[in-house]
């Protein structure tokens, strides 16, 4: 193991030599003060061996050695061993000192004689002899054997220098400063490489270390090369003892094709179940390994939770704003004149109106105008959920509530919309239990949810909706009065569509409009709500002579119908805006044409507000038991002025 790298130390560098070479090494290692650690070893082969294993915390980065003794270091220790390799200018400078003193010399290397050498001597016409050893042994042997040729002096490194000397021959040493400096160098430069590369190791392995999922990172044949705590913990075993071993040996419950293929699967891991995701490892554009995170599936599961949730928080917004309400009839002028008021108040808003009148616009755009713009708009259909199941988005529920019940529980709908709007459409569906707990969150403005005992304060404001006349449900008990007098604070009524017969063919204009933005076939031909209009002049009567049942709703499903059939026209050739005729219409949309179907006859202004008045005078008068006396005392008017508001509006 290498030491990791401190960015105040330097490399640790040991010059290992005997004899000449390691009096080289002295006369070079002032140099090195300010640079490196430069340790002088006197030793060879294995005793060098011993003493670099023994070194234990202090052992070197890098090891510098020459000829057998740095060949033999360099194949039985794990530290990296840079060999002291001689210059041309340093053979050519011990063969010349050689010449001057012995008429016959022997180049001895290390392995194989360089070839440089040899053209060396050829082009120079020396007469050198050629020997190289590969042990201790070899170079005693080869020593002699010059000798006994006739060889007057050796050029070689220090372990045949020294046979050579003792044997009685003359000897130059092959190495220089200048080479053992370069090897110095070198050393130094492996060392940096070598503690770039453990701190690039090092900053993987804290970035492995501080994933949530557990990661392994494994070789081409399926070894573990690098692994987390994570993963080691949930295998059972150490991070160092994973290491080298294959997965499939620490992971025997992994299916084979889970490390064969790549992509996800869901994989079985000492009883856990995992999400197991295999990618390659590719290295010069050839894949070397795999690299596999493990993710539990039930944090799977909690995080899916965790983001519908989320999402579902950030869907808590108003789409629509009051210029989204079409019609410049003298009733929907007054609804936008409430809307701006009422918007200025946070008391509760009751608002009235057949279906398909456009009750949750009213309600968004009371939201878009008031201060609570910034906050969430909750609405939620008190018709489409069954009772269990409203109370529980409505009010929330504690953890283990019921079976079923979330772990740590989850907040309703009331707590979601705090600080913003919280809109109950269809109010007088709410079944009669519920209407109870409703009716204490808008006295005390706390919640409590489902198996819990402590309350959450809230600050919400209430808009309720309904098609239903309250007034009728409170006199049949399907609806609470006090309830109702909470709710019916401030009132909006919503006329419907056969009542402001003037804005029909503007409203099927604007809705025509909108369907050719999400139609590339009909937007050239319909780009503008006047274009829009003129495509439908051709069937002003029809549209305006049905009562529309289905108010904007119904409308908005016959464009609908238009805009793809004017769109497959356009399609098959016609040229110009295409125009909606009668028997196309007629074809598309038979019920606009029924004789059925009654038309209304438009009620005023004047006939809206009285009807509101007798609703209002009906729940007083059931509120009183039937006091007449008492109701006009409540209301400040007189017996005659509640007969006459009461038969005005029958």
């Amino acid at each position: 193991m290498n030491r990791l790298p401190d960015p105040h130390s330097r490399p640790r560098v040991w010059a290992i030599g005997i004899s000449k070479l390691r009096d080289l090494f002295r006369d070079i290692v002032g140099e090195y003060d300010g640079r490196a650690d430069l340790q002088l070893v006197s030793l060879g082969y294995e005793d060098a061996v011993r003493e670099l294993q023994a070194a234990g915390p202090q052992r070197p980065d890098v090891v510098v050695a020459a000829g057998s003794n740095g060949t033999y270091l360099k194949a039985r220790v794990d530290v990296p061993v840079v060999l002291v390799s001689p210059t041309g200018f340093d053979v050519m400078h011990a063969l010349a000192r050689a010449r001057r003193d012995a008429a016959s010399v022997a180049l001895v290397t290390y392995g194989e004689t360089p070839p440089e050498a040899r053209r060396f001597a050829a082009a120079f016409g020396l007469d050198l002899l050629f020997a190289s050893y590969r042990s201790a042994q070899d170079a005693e042997a080869c020593v002699l054997d010059l000798r006994d040729r006739g060889v007057d002096a050796v050029v070689g490194p220090g372990l045949v220098t020294d046979i050579a000397a003792r044997v009685g021959m003359a000897a130059v040493f092959l190495y220089s400063r200048a080479s053992v400096r370069a090897a110095v160098d070198t050393a130094l430069e492996v060392a940096q490489a070598t503690w770039s590369e453990i701190s690039r190791r090092q900053r993987v392995d804290n970035v492995l270390q501080h994933l949530r999922d557990g990661v392994a990172a494994l070789d081409a044949q399926g070894r573990v090369e690098a692994i987390n705590q994570r993963l080691a913990a949930a295998l059972g075993i150490e991070p160092a003892a994973a290491v080298g071993r294959p997965l499939a040996e620490l992971a025997p419950d992994l299916a084979q094709s889970a490390l064969d293929t790549e992509g996800e699967s869901l994989e079985s891991v000492r009883g856990v179940s995992y999400v197991v995701h295999r990618g390659p490892l590719v290295e010069r554009g050839v894949t070397s390994g795999m690299v596999l995170t493990f993710q539990e599936s039930r944090a799977v599961e909690r995080l899916d939770r965790t983001l519908r949730s989320r999402q579902r928080a950030q869907q808590f917004t108003a789409r629509y704003r009051l210029d989204d309400l079409i019609g410049e009839c003298d009733a929907i002028d007054h609804v936008r004149k409430l809307v701006r008021r009422y918007a200025k108040s946070d008391a509760t808003v009751l608002v009235r109106g057949e279906s398909g009148t456009g009750k949750e616009m009213i309600a968004q755009s009371l939201h878009q105008l008031s201060a609570r713009r910034d906050f969430p708009f909750v609405a939620i259909n008190c018709g489409a959920f069954p009772e269990a199941l409203l109370e529980s988005e409505l009010f929330g529920y504690e953890e283990g509530a019921f079976t079923g019940a979330r772990r740590g529980g989850k907040a309703g709908l009331i707590e979601a919309a705090h600080r913003g709007t919280l809109f109950l459409d269809e109010i007088g569906e709410m079944p009669l239990p519920l209407q109870s707990r409703l009716l204490r969150v808008l006295q005390e403005r706390e919640v409590v949810r489902l198996g819990s005992t402590e309350p959450t304060r809230i600050d919400v404001r209430i808009v309720a909706a309904t098609h239903r006349s309250l007034t009728e449900a409170v006199d049949t008990a399907e609806f609470r009065a006090d309830l109702f007098y909470r709710l019916n604070i401030l009132n909006i009524a919503l006329p419907p569509l056969r009542e402001r017969q003037a804005d029909i063919v503007p409203l099927a204009a604007e809705l025509l409009y909108q369907a050719a933005r999400r139609e590339p076939r009909l937007a050239a031909h319909v780009g503008t709500v006047d274009q829009a209009a003129r495509v439908l002049a051709g069937v002003r009567e029809p549209l305006c002579r049905h009562a529309w049942p289905g108010n904007v709703r119904e409308v908005q499903n016959v464009i609908e119908r238009v805009a793809v059939e004017l769109a497959d026209s356009g399609e098959s050739g016609a040229r110009g805006a295409p125009v909606l005729t009668v028997d196309v219409l007629r074809t598309i949309a038979p019920e606009v044409f029924d004789d059925a179907t009654p038309v209304a006859r438009a009620l005023t202004l004047r006939q809206r507000s009285r009807r509101v008045e007798a609703d209002e005078i009906r729940a007083a008068l059931e509120a009183c038991g039937g006091d007449r006396d008492r109701v006009c005392k409540m209301l400040g008017i007189s017996k005659t002025t509640l007969w006459r508001k009461l038969n005005a509006a029958a």
